[in-house]
């Protein structure tokens, strides 16, 4: 009788080590896939970086060659500080929630949005069309813009691997426990659904 009762205790032992290990490993693969989400979301502000970095020279190339229109290179200057400013900064991955990255994502458009002005601008002057500066300039931003892109999407995938990963059963179980919670997403830009018109 006393060896069944071992029998019986050590069975619940090992089921309760199962659940605990199960449990162990799945809580393992949440924070795994979290830290990918973080290392994603690094790589995001580190191509939002270089085009901050590239702005001042950029301004400063065009303000050299022509006497361009203050009002354009202010908004240029001005949107670069509200895009790079603390208020803006996600420095934690539980801060990456819808709200949070709208407000980023919101900044950065408007960064983008006076850039476009800038280099829409610039038209008017053959001289900075055609200073190699400039030129190397406004390639180099060409190819950020697409970084930027890049590692926004990948950033989403990632993203969404984590949020299916916790809202999943038996996965949500622990989930809860650990504290993890739904990571925002990057959207497309206002008005970009409708195609731009092209005029001759």
């Amino acid at each position: 009788m006393k060896s069944k009762g071992c029998l019986i205790g050590g069975i619940i032992l090992v089921l309760l080590a199962g659940v605990v290990f199960w449990g162990i490993g799945i809580s393992n693969n949440i924070k795994t896939t979290d830290q990918s989400v973080q290392k994603q979301w690094s790589n995001v502000e580190n191509t939002y970086q270089k085009r901050s970095d590239l702005i001042p020279n950029l301004v400063n190339t065009v303000k050299g060659a022509a006497n361009m229109e203050k009002e354009t290179l202010t908004a240029v200057i001005d949107a670069r500080a509200k895009a790079t400013s603390n208020q803006i900064k996600i420095d934690d991955a539980s801060q990456l929630t819808d709200a949070n990255i709208a407000k980023f994502q919101a900044a950065q458009d408007q960064l983008g949005s006076t850039l476009s002005r800038l280099l829409v601008s610039v038209e008017k002057y053959p001289d900075i069309k055609f200073n190699q500066n400039f030129t190397a300039l406004q390639a180099e931003l060409s190819s950020i813009e697409q970084e930027v892109l890049f590692e926004r999407k990948k950033y989403n995938d990632s993203a969404e691997k984590f949020n299916s990963m916790i809202v999943t059963f038996p996965n949500s179980l622990i989930a809860g426990f650990t504290g993890a919670t739904k990571k925002g997403y990057f959207k497309a830009a206002a008005g970009s659904e409708n195609a731009p018109k092209v005029e001759f």
